[in-house]
């Protein structure tokens, strides 16, 4: 589909479920428009990786998915063989006595090769949405490997050849800050810093993620969460536990904060994923909190 600007964008978005602000609608149609890979960075549980799925849903694409990890290399991003199909595969043909050179050009065919993520969205037939999420979790070497993928989207299997994407994927990866990205690898993308949503969109996103959500609730656990994420906290909420939260409210018909401070203490546990912070957000400051919130 030809999606050409934010507006467009922001409301296709919306239609897949996705509430994006002005600034991410913009990043992602320029990112349409210059071809470019875009770089999400911000703190875990904002919803970077979710951007790749709804963008996947608006253009009818495959989303591929690349999952960094300390140690990450070829094999497990690229390509590899089928080793134990190639072993069977020689044995088969050595007790038929046929030709070395022959063989070896059999097992080292597209038959045995297992496609990995990147290779997979460089071959796909039509443009996939690649994922390359927490890339700050691979190391710098993989990271030089991957920028040069990312420039030419082409790879050489030794065995093969050269590959030359059948499309171009877009292309969106996610960090979590925890590795500095090298300065090359930031030259090649779009960039943008995606926030914890302010009480109004993330009480959209509820009612787009919760269909059956009252508005006077899907407000006030906004504005809930916006304040206990000033709180001291380990670890803020993100999203997906508001939406967590949420759902359990109305499994529990709960339709006012400030009706049952006891049980909405207990709920917390949606909310506060660690131990210290559970023991430092008290009954009172709850109580406190959602009585601020109608």
């Amino acid at each position: 589909m030809g999606i050409i600007d934010r507006q467009t964008i922001a409301r296709c978005l919306s239609e897949v479920g996705y509430v994006a602000d002005d600034s991410l609608a913009m990043a992602l149609a320029l990112m349409d428009h210059l071809k470019r890979p875009l770089l999400l960075e911000g703190e875990a549980g904002v919803g970077k990786t979710e951007v790749a799925k709804a963008l996947a849903a608006v253009h009818g694409s495959r989303l591929i998915r690349l999952q960094c990890y300390e140690g990450l290399d070829v094999s497990g991003a690229l390509y590899e063989w089928n080793y134990q199909r190639q072993l069977i595969s020689i044995r088969a043909h050595e007790g038929r006595g046929e030709d070395p050179d022959a063989v070896e050009r059999h097992v080292f065919s597209e038959d045995y090769l297992l496609e990995r993520p990147l290779l997979a969205a460089i071959r796909a037939e039509s443009p996939a949405v690649l994922l390359i999420d927490e890339v700050d979790r691979a190391d710098e070497e993989f990271e030089a490997f991957l920028l040069e993928v990312l420039s030419d989207f082409q790879v050489t299997v030794p065995e093969l050849g050269t590959i030359t994407a059948r499309s171009v994927p877009r292309v969106v990866l996610t960090s979590n800050g925890t590795r500095e990205l090298s300065d090359a690898l930031r030259r090649r993308c779009l960039y943008h810093w995606i926030d914890y949503p302010d009480e109004g969109r993330e009480a959209r996103i509820l009612a787009a993620r919760l269909p059956g959500i009252d508005a006077a609730l899907a407000h006030q656990v906004a504005r809930f969460v916006a304040r206990i994420r000033v709180e001291d906290l380990r670890k803020v909420p993100g999203v997906a536990e508001t939406l967590d939260w949420a759902a359990a409210l109305m499994g529990l018909g709960i339709a006012d904060l400030r009706a049952q401070p006891e049980a909405l203490h207990a709920t917390l546990i949606c909310l506060l994923k660690t131990r210290e912070d559970r023991a430092s957000v008290a009954p009172e400051t709850v109580a406190r909190i959602a009585g601020r919130v109608g």
